[in-house]
């Protein structure tokens, strides 16, 4: 997908369902039915437009393609430092990022 726009990257996406739907040879409203969304939603997201992400992941499990969505974000893995660092414990807190500190040149204090 080398669209960069939402609009693009949506209208891509639908394309991608419709072919794997006609593939498994499902109309709009059977895979409406699988998926248990109306036929507006499975029409919507096929011509490229917005649907609540839930409707997009039931539509994806019903065409079978849940588990493909692991790899558009796959689980991070903590670098070796930090699993020795977190040593089998969940990090819960993002730290906040350091700001270079402004540094005022030295000089005595009788100046």
């Amino acid at each position: 997908m080398k669209a960069t726009s939402d609009s693009a990257v949506q209208k891509a996406l639908g394309e991608r369902l419709a072919r794997v739907r006609l593939e498994r040879n499902l109309t709009q409203t059977e895979l409406a039915d699988q998926a248990g969304v109306s036929k507006r939603t499975v029409e919507r997201l096929e011509g490229g437009g917005s649907t609540q992400l839930s409707s997009f992941i039931r539509i994806c499990r019903a065409l079978g393609l849940l588990e493909r969505l692991e790899q558009l974000v796959p689980p991070p893995v903590p670098s070796p430092i930090e699993q020795l660092a977190l040593r089998g414990k969940r990090r819960l807190r993002a730290r906040p990022r350091r700001t270079p500190v402004e540094r005022k040149p030295w000089k005595w204090g009788d100046e």
